[in-house]
């Protein structure tokens, strides 16, 4: 997933994109643990996903907030 990607989002997207990525995340976390997962590359994707949907939603608080001084 693509910064401009996460960008295209409405607020309600973002926030369930959000919480299914946290839920692979703990999935694979689950997989690595039990020794399932082949390729943990995957951990680290999903962990930068998860970065980009929360600068993202943090940089619209900050936008909004902004807006309303």
């Amino acid at each position: 997933m693509k910064i401009t990607d996460v960008r295209a989002f409405n607020d309600t997207d973002l926030a369930e994109r959000l919480d299914s990525a946290k839920q692979e995340l703990m999935k694979l976390r689950e997989k690595y643990a039990t020794r399932q997962l082949e390729d943990t590359s995957q951990i680290r994707q999903v962990k930068r996903d998860i970065a980009r949907l929360l600068s993202e939603r943090r940089a619209r608080q900050l936008k909004q907030m902004q807006g309303s001084k």
